[in-house]
């Protein structure tokens, strides 16, 4: 058997529209996985992930949540377990970033990035991953950060929230792992998608990034990919609580 075979396994990507999240969806629907995307502005039809899961012969579902509203992601949440098809992996993706210096970091810009980058994940992993316990299986992937690990410059809030997922996979891997349940985090390192933009845009900046990546370059959002489908399949079944990073080699340097 392929130890990486997704086929039969219904997956649920949050930020699946673009970036990181859209390379992972169509990584999962790849490897077999049907496909659940959610996105705060996912068009209703015709989205790039539609297209790119059906591409495989996989089939689509897109839903549009607002991850700053904990009503709208406890009824996402509901309408899930309320679905004939249980879910067999989650991977929490969607997330923002808000830059500015901590002495002007006010507190909407802190609840905003705290909500979709933490509390939004640990609602949706609590609910879905309260099924996955009663089944005896289930897999649960974190989009974690280099800055889960440092601290980084002007994002207090997204550097707050991006170390408490690792906390949280930590915690949910202690408590779930008996029970079948696999929940890991990706640590992606600079990666080109929207949210870098600014940072490639400044010559300094992005200048003293390449230099100290020993790969050389950027990160792409396929190179997630590999990762996430590796995580999401029996070939990881032993792994549990790992934050594996995939940064050029950022971290080892």
């Amino acid at each position: 058997m392929n130890p990486f075979d997704l086929s039969g396994r219904l997956a649920v990507v949050t930020g699946a529209r673009r970036g990181i999240g859209l390379a992972i969806a169509e990584a999962l629907a790849a490897a077999g996985a049907d496909i659940i995307a959610v996105s705060a502005q996912l068009e209703t039809t015709g989205s790039e992930v539609e297209k790119r899961v059906r591409s495989h012969g996989r089939a689509f579902t897109g839903y549009r949540v607002n991850f700053t509203d904990r009503a709208a992601v406890a009824g996402f949440a509901a309408r899930l377990e309320d679905s004939d098809r249980p879910v067999d992996i989650l991977v929490n993706n969607a997330g923002t970033i808000r830059r500015a210096p901590a002495a002007q970091h006010t507190d909407e810009m802190w609840d905003e990035v705290l909500a979709v980058n933490l509390s939004a994940p640990f609602a949706l992993s609590r609910d879905l991953g309260r099924a996955m316990v009663a089944r005896g299986r289930g897999r649960i992937i974190f989009t974690a950060s280099l800055l889960s690990f440092q601290g980084g410059v002007n994002v207090p809030g997204y550097t707050a929230a991006k170390s408490g997922l690792i906390g949280l996979t930590r915690a949910l891997a202690n408590e779930w792992a008996p029970h079948g349940v696999n929940v890991n985090a990706i640590v992606p390192g600079y990666i080109s998608t929207d949210s870098t933009q600014a940072l490639r845009d400044d010559p300094g900046r992005n200048t003293a990034i390449l230099q100290r990546i020993p790969a050389g370059r950027w990160g792409r959002p396929g190179d997630l990919a590999g990762a996430a489908v590796f995580l999401a399949s029996p070939a990881a079944d032993y792994v549990h609580g790992a934050a594996v990073p995939v940064d050029g080699g950022w971290l080892g340097r």
